[in-house]
């Protein structure tokens, strides 16, 4: 039976982008590459968008046959996705774009040059985080694998149990358990990993050097660099989503609309006119 993921909203490099209740898509900010030219996609049940520190990114979106589309920068091969077949979530990152399939597989492409597209021999897996780097698996006994750039153990999550959710930034792992709390690996020279405190959460989303959560009474708390107030969510209330850009983050509220804060140079936060934005799935 399929499964299709939770991620309706996407926060990319330069861009947010949105779920519509319809299938539609609809994405604001930097439009290099053609990145956010997602609306003329139809059909569509989850997104995805590829972020960086810096750099530049794509859009990924599933369908409900379970093939998959993608728009944006495609120097690594990022966006060849169009033979893709069976896809139940997906998971974009810097340079590249991953697939689950319904048999708890992974197909990818991209770039591979620190080994972070070697997941061809992963297995019952349920959930795909991309960061820069290195990408995270999370397998259905709640363990957790990876691959790629470990150069400030930030793939240090073998250990990890009872995982339900996982996230990645830059250089940093985030995961969450299925009490509640937060675990965190890898570079944490501006406390993207201090979430040790943290309780009540029932999302995670990681930036490129900052760390979102998501608590079960609708509000959200942050850890991490915040030098464009993309951690100021302290206020928020309401969110049943969250997703973090390189510096900005973004939360879908229970009524269908979309709040925004951080750097907005490109547009990327301007969603006060989204609405109907596709609530996700229990």
């Amino acid at each position: 039976m399929k499964r299709w993921p939770k991620n309706t909203i996407a926060a990319g490099y330069l861009l947010s982008v949105a779920l519509k209740s319809d299938g539609t898509v609809t994405a604001v900010g930097d439009n290099k590459y053609d990145k956010c030219d997602v609306s003329d996609w139809h059909d569509i049940m989850a997104i995805a968008a590829g972020n960086a520190h810096t750099g530049n990114g794509h859009t990924i979106g599933l369908k409900s046959d379970g093939t998959v589309v993608a728009v944006g920068w495609n120097k690594y091969g990022q966006c060849e996705v169009s033979g893709w077949r069976n896809i139940v979530a997906i998971a974009a990152g810097w340079r590249r774009t991953f697939g689950l399939k319904q048999d708890g597989t992974v197909m990818a492409v991209g770039r591979n040059n620190e080994g972070q597209c070697d997941v061809s021999d992963w297995h019952d897996i349920v959930a795909v985080a991309a960061g820069d780097w290195h990408t995270v698996g999370l397998k259905s006994d709640g363990t957790v694998t990876s691959a790629g750039n470990n150069q400030y153990g930030q793939c240090n999550v073998s250990s990890w149990d009872n995982i339900v959710a996982a996230a990645a930034g830059y250089l940093h792992t985030v995961g969450l358990k299925s009490d509640g709390t937060v675990l965190a690996a890898g570079l944490n020279k501006l406390d993207q990993c201090d979430v040790s405190s943290w309780r009540d959460i029932v999302a995670i989303a990681a930036g490129s050097n900052h760390t979102i959560g998501l608590k079960s009474d609708g509000t959200v708390t942050a850890v991490g660099w915040n030098e464009y107030s993309q951690c100021n969510v302290s206020d928020w209330h309401g969110i049943v989503a969250i997703a973090a850009g390189n510096a900005h983050t973004i939360g879908l509220k229970s009524d269908g609309t979309v709040v925004a804060v951080g750097d907005n140079e490109y547009g990327q936060c301007n969603v006060g006119s989204w609405h109907d934005i596709r609530l996700p799935c229990n």
